[in-house]
């Protein structure tokens, strides 16, 4: 888990519950959660949308279902959460193969990114919508040589460049 090994705040903690209670009571849509405990770890099923991203383009990913992890940090919300792909991760251009995300509001960043205003449910929203807004299935330029490198490594230590918000 990324960040600090203190244990997580009371704060962080009545939060992560809050959210988990939501959850379940409403669950964001092609997705369930296959595991919560401990609580700062959860895994979600995220399926594939069924949408097509325009009229007569291919549905890239319906039919799939992906595994996500979700590791809370002691200082949630106020520090964005690691999410990353458990791998097999979808074929994407922002997504590498070794289950890193490269979407702004999965990281602290001083131009934007992640507000404790977000909430769990909502980033997942976000990823069925960025696999939905997909017109083809490739993966991130240099996806080799970044997964060598981060090999065993949390994708929020990447100094992330977001300049393409076509997909």
């Amino acid at each position: 888990m990324s960040g600090s090994t203190r244990t997580p705040s009371s704060v962080a903690m009545r939060r992560i519950q809050s959210e988990l209670n939501e959850w379940l009571l409403h669950p964001p849509e092609g997705c369930r959660l296959e595991s919560f405990e401990p609580l700062l770890r959860w895994v979600v099923l995220m399926e594939g949308p069924e949408t097509a991203p325009a009229p007569g383009m291919p549905r890239l990913y319906d039919g799939e279902v992906f595994r996500l992890a979700i590791n809370f940090t002691d200082r949630y919300p106020l520090e964005a959460p690691e999410v990353m792909f458990i791998p097999r991760s979808p074929v994407h251009p922002h997504i590498y193969s070794n289950g890193h995300i490269c979407l702004d509001i999965l990281y602290d960043s001083a131009n934007g990114g992640w507000s404790p205003a977000l909430t769990i449910n909502k980033v997942c929203l976000s990823l069925r919508s960025m696999l939905a807004s997909n017109t083809e299935l490739r993966r991130p330029v240099g996806d080799r040589e970044y997964c060598a490198r981060m090999h065993g490594r949390s994708p929020k230590e990447t100094r992330w460049d977001f300049d393409d918000d076509t997909v």
